[in-house]
């Protein structure tokens, strides 16, 4: 029987003489042990057993491996049988506290997320962090506030519906999630709110507040609707797993199963999050030298200018868009984050190929002066003129946000960076990679998704659980949302400060609808996906030429249908592997979208306003970056001009065309697969060049200095403990993760207004030789950093 996806399951590494990586497994005693841990419902069949010969028949199929009797956790499959209990307690879900909790936290959450897109480092906000401060909050409203049983047979008796509504008892599993939810959901971002914050930097224009909230509603809320749609494809399937909400899950699951069993595990937990909360404050305020360590900054101080230049390009990395960070060691833990402790190996594996292409790639484009790279910094997301200097598009498109060729004939083209044009440049190889590995390599899984649903035969053993004790969200329910949010848009667009044309704005939403299922297939099975706003934004400017405002909306619009999909569709998934029941999540999501967006907004106003400067500075600091903004409005501009930039006389062609290029190597690859599976003991299909394209970028801009201990942490987590101590990587790897994300993002949080200045002025620490008064953090202090 061939395996449900077409491709047996992800691919996988295997060892250099083609046996097993784990040959010396005993995959006999897996068994014995595992059966008496597997809940009761953890099966695949219809009552919820499962008896030991069917699950070894079952494991044989998917290739399940044991070390000392525990499962090396490799696939989906390997997830939903044996990572992820199927107990379902059937407790209640949305409740007033579940929702009051849930919206508190997401005013915390929201507004985290937005002040880490104004860093020179971008990271999600942890879910984890978010459910932990809901749990300790929830545990105390259970267990101080008034209950029924408190006053009945008391003549207080009547008041029993009123406690109860207010603290129904136990903090549940599924109130913990939803509340959970309705906050991670909010800390999601919005494009929405960074194009309004382009206007407010680059165009003098603060966007009305009906404009502000129409336009988030439709743009979150055409993407939900559209996941909807999409489940049976994008998550009911076991292996649509989306890696980085396994720490969430486990620690869920945690929480609230087995409360004695798991004491260890939160001892771990508190501990880890304590000393991670008190360690970040070091690193990120007291001694941010401690962000990015390289020997090589520290024994050249005394280098030649020129030698100093080139040291600082390539080994430095502290401080926003200083260099590539080649062989520095971060310890601020902010920035590495425990995604590398969740993506599956074969993932990682294609990110080394990509970080080793972009060192290569970026030091060889500036130094051959690829695009007149010399002329300007190595790294910077910002537009410039030819002679160096910040472009003044003010005066090329005026107060109407238009092109005026006259001016722009007096002012030039602007140019990009070379590390910015060849951060384009893989983004559209990542695009088109990501179509042909999606139609070639998963095209056969795709069929049997869309077969399965139709049948009412996906095989996962969460899905079961949940088709069989809750109705489904009816079909309709994500078609209205469709429509309703297609509405608002519109109302945007002809009422608004938009300059976009109603067509264009109908073409932004079949494109992202069209890149969708693409971009979600991809981040489900591998941790992490493509960024895909680069067509959006080619294609908004062939729609909309010398408009950059509407350039922005249109990418906007397309864009966003696309980034909301994808954070949706990983909530729905976790709702399944939770027992949620889906009309739950439908609220719960939509509540959590709208909530966050408004929150966003406000957040948003506030960092602009407090460090207006700084963010439009191309090289920021190390604590605030304009990188964000800047890239949105830079490729706004170049696409509003793409005859003149990328057309066939236009000095950056190959950027468009690299959308064919990108396709052209998976096609030779699958046609290599087809014949040749595996070249030299690894599966051919081992290779995702998409993911490889996207690393090959990866250090085109911002803070570099933690690449190295990114992949230090991966490595520990997926390769030493994953596959050879299975039984601890399974305990406590993914909650060690998420609690040192927690801790380090509240202490961020807390610094980013006391001391960092997201609401006012900042008050630095003072300078000493671990924050030194001036030049770079890590002491590279080439091109002019202490000028």
């Amino acid at each position: 029987m061939p395996p449900q996806d077409g491709v047996e399951q992800l691919p996988q590494l295997t060892a250099v003489d083609g046996q097993s990586p784990v040959g010396s497994f005993d995959e006999k005693v897996g068994h014995d042990k595992l059966e008496k841990r597997l809940s009761s419902d953890s099966s695949v069949a219809s009552d919820g057993k499962l008896d030991a010969e069917k699950a070894a028949a079952l494991d044989a199929e998917h290739h399940v491996q044991f070390v000392n009797g525990e499962p090396v956790i490799t696939t989906g499959w390997d997830v939903s049988r044996y990572l992820v209990d199927t107990r379902d307690d059937g407790d209640p879900s949305i409740t007033f506290r579940s929702l009051l909790l849930g919206t508190i936290f997401a005013g915390l959450g929201a507004a985290l997320c937005q002040i880490y897109l104004f860093k020179p480092v971008q990271v999600s906000v942890s879910t984890v962090f978010l459910l932990l401060l809901i749990y300790s909050v929830g545990l105390a409203w259970s267990k101080y506030l008034p209950r029924a049983e408190w006053v009945e047979g008391t003549r207080f008796a009547r008041l029993a519906p009123v406690l109860h509504f207010i603290n129904p008892g136990e903090f549940g599993l599924k109130e913990h999630v939803i509340a959970a939810l309705v906050a991670s959901t909010a800390s999601g971002g919005s494009a929405a709110v960074m194009n309004f914050a382009v206007q407010r930097l680059y165009y003098s224009t603060n966007v009305e507040a009906t404009t502000a909230v129409l336009a988030t509603f439709s743009t979150a809320c055409f993407g939900y609707g559209l996941v909807g749609l999409l489940r049976p494809l994008t998550v009911y399937p076991s292996e649509m797993v989306y890696w980085g909400n396994l720490p969430t899950v486990s620690i869920f699951q945690s929480l609230h199963f087995n409360t004695e069993d798991n004491h260890k595990r939160l001892k771990v937990f508190w501990s880890a999050f304590t000393g991670m909360f008190i360690w970040e404050i070091f690193p990120s305020y007291i001694f941010p030298l401690l962000n990015g360590v390289n020997v090589i900054c520290l024994a050249t101080q005394r280098a030649p200018s020129a030698a100093q230049d080139v040291i600082t390009n390539l080994f430095g990395g502290t401080d926003g868009n200083e260099g590539l960070g080649f062989l520095s060691i971060s310890l601020d833990w902010q920035y590495i984050t425990s995604s590398f402790m969740s993506f599956p190996l074969i993932q990682q594996a294609n990110s080394w190929i990509g970080y080793a292409v972009c060192y290569i790639a970026i030091m060889g484009i500036y130094y051959s002066d690829v695009w007149n790279s010399k002329a300007f910094p190595m790294l910077s997301t910002s537009l410039y003129s030819q002679n160096g200097t910040r472009y003044n598009q003010a005066a090329v498109f005026g107060s109407t946000f238009t092109l005026n060729e006259t001016a722009l004939e007096t002012v030039g083209l602007p140019a990009l960076t070379g590390s910015n044009a060849w951060a384009n440049l893989c983004a559209n190889l990542g695009i088109g990679g990501l179509i042909a590995h999606t139609v070639l390599f998963w095209g056969p899984y795709v069929w049997e998704s869309f077969k399965q649903a139709r049948e009412k035969s996906q095989p996962d053993p969460h899905w079961k659980v949940i088709a069989k004790n809750y109705d489904e969200v009816p079909w309709y329910w994500y078609l209205a949302l469709l429509v309703l949010s297609f509405f608002a848009g519109l109302i945007v667009v002809l009422k608004g400060q938009t300059t976009l044309p109603w067509y264009a704005y109908i073409v932004s939403l079949l494109l992202g609808a069209f890149i969708t299922p693409f971009s979600t297939l991809l981040y489900a099975r591998m941790g992490n996906g493509i960024a895909t706003n680069q067509l959006m934004k080619m294609v908004a400017g062939a729609v909309n030429p010398g408009k950059p405002v509407a350039n922005l909306y249109f990418s906007m619009w397309s864009h966003d249908v696309v980034s909301t999909s994808i954070g949706l569709a990983g909530d729905l998934k976790m709702g399944q592997y939770l027992k949620i029941p889906p009309r739950a999540m439908f609220l719960t999501q939509l509540w959590g979208t709208i909530l966050g967006a408004a929150i966003n907004y406000i957040v948003m106003i506030s960092v602009v306003d407090a460090q207006r400067e700084i963010l439009l500075d191309p090289r920021g600091t190390n604590v605030w970056s304009g990188q964000e903004p800047q890239s949105l409005n830079s490729a706004a501009v170049t696409w509003s001009l793409a005859k003149q930039l990328y057309g066939p006389d236009g000095p950056y062609i190959w950027i468009p065309l690299g959308l064919l290029f990108g396709m052209v190597p998976t096609f030779i690859q699958w046609l290599i697969a087809k014949k040749y599976p595996t070249i030299g003991g690894f599966r051919v299909d081992s290779v995702v060049l998409p993911i490889i394209y996207q690393y090959s970028a990866w250090m085109s801009a911002g803070t570099n200095s933690p690449v190295l201990s990114s992949i230090m942490v991966g490595l520990v987590s997926q390769l030493w403990l994953r596959r050879y101590h299975p039984g601890w990587y399974k305990k406590y790897n993914f909650i060690l993760g998420g609690a040192l994300d927690g801790g380090a993002q509240v202490m961020i949080f807390i610094l980013s207004f006391a001391v960092f200045g997201a609401s006012g002025d900042p008050r630095p620490f003072p300078t000493w030789a671990g924050n030194p008064a001036q030049g770079n953090v890590d002491y590279c202090n080439g091109n002019g950093a202490l000028d």
